[in-house]
């Protein structure tokens, strides 16, 4: 339902801040960061007669603080850059004595964290858009990477199309990061690579979204994704449901390898991996041998021996069939 100015149930307007003379009207919160000081608000734009979205970036205290007029600096020079149909366009920013604030594109949208029990077939979906929108991003002349990919920065309206947000942590690739902005992404969706203060690559982005998948498949709030980590600091995918197909989940081990080695090199090579496979389903006698090799690069897994029986005792259906093995064994050379 679309929200109107005039909604009885918006907190009153002496909760919010006073936009009034710069023309927005705030009608109501829609989430906040208490530990970073930053509030969103849904508003009214007087001038466009539009629904826009203002971003408030306070200090958490009352002494100096730049944190966050660099963070609100820093997201308004990156939106500034950005054209994307599902990325929310930058349209305006001001500063007041006590806040900085960023105008943005309003999405008709909802966080992906404020909605539970996806299907399968859904997720992908959900996955697919989310990397056409990194795609975009990794092949733009200064690629950028987001860094702190999460389901309560991803948006995700009734068609699921899905909208990315918050880029005050995104910095081009190759830039130095500070140790304040290393700090800042959220633990168990940073990759490895970022929480050891090793260089970034396109991979990195692969891995934050690879977990949010895995939250998702398992119904996982964010704070509980240290729960589906083993001791290896690898994820248990034996914890997805049952009717998760084998190859959608090799696809996931290629997405949050601890190792960005083992992972898709960018967002092209994995949208193009999981377009044409199944959510859900028997996987055949091949691809369980090929999930099994992957497998075996990244990390010695229990129950191992007993996928590879299985594998053998299906060889045979694969060599009765026209063409033989020739083809599953190409694709998992790749």
């Amino acid at each position: 339902m679309e929200l109107d100015v005039r909604d009885k149930r918006a907190i009153p307007l002496i909760h919010h801040p006073d936009c009034a003379a710069l023309g927005y009207q705030v009608i109501r919160e829609l989430g906040r960061n208490r530990e970073e000081g930053r509030i969103t608000y849904l508003a009214y734009d007087r001038k466009s007669k539009q629904q826009v979205v203002i971003k408030e970036f306070s200090c958490p205290s009352t002494t100096a603080d730049w944190s966050g007029f660099q963070a609100y600096e820093h997201e308004a020079q990156i939106l500034q850059k950005l054209n994307h149909p599902r990325i929310p366009r930058y349209l305006n920013s001001f500063a007041t004595q006590t806040a900085f604030y960023l105008v943005m594109e309003y999405k008709k949208a909802v966080p992906l964290s404020s909605r539970h029990r996806f299907h399968p077939e859904e997720i992908k979906q959900i996955a697919l858009s989310i990397l056409e929108i990194l795609v975009y991003l990794q092949q733009r002349i200064d690629p950028i990477i987001h860094r702190d990919i999460k389901p309560e920065n991803i948006l995700i309206d009734e068609q699921l199309n899905a909208y990315l947000v918050d880029f005050d942590l995104a910095r081009v690739q190759g830039t130095e990061t500070t140790l304040t902005s290393l700090i800042a992404g959220t633990p168990g969706f940073m990759s490895p690579e970022e929480q050891l203060g090793y260089p970034l690559s396109l991979a990195s982005d692969l891995y934050s979204l690879g977990v949010t998948i895995i939250c998702l498949l398992t119904n996982s709030c964010s704070i509980n994704i240290d729960q589906l980590i083993n001791s290896n600091g690898c994820f248990n995918l034996q914890k997805l449901a049952p009717q998760v197909n084998l190859r959608f989940r090799s696809w996931l081990m290629g997405m949050a390898a601890f190792k960005w080695q083992y992972r898709y090199a960018n967002a092209a090579d994995a949208l193009a991996a999981l377009k044409p496979i199944p959510t859900t389903g028997t996987a055949t006698a091949m691809e369980i041998l090929v999930t099994v090799m992957r497998l075996k690069r990244q990390t010695a897994v229990l129950g191992l021996a007993i996928i590879a029986m299985l594998a053998v005792a299906g060889t045979t259906l694969i060599l009765s069939q026209q063409g033989g093995v020739a083809q599953p064994l190409q694709e998992a050379k790749k």
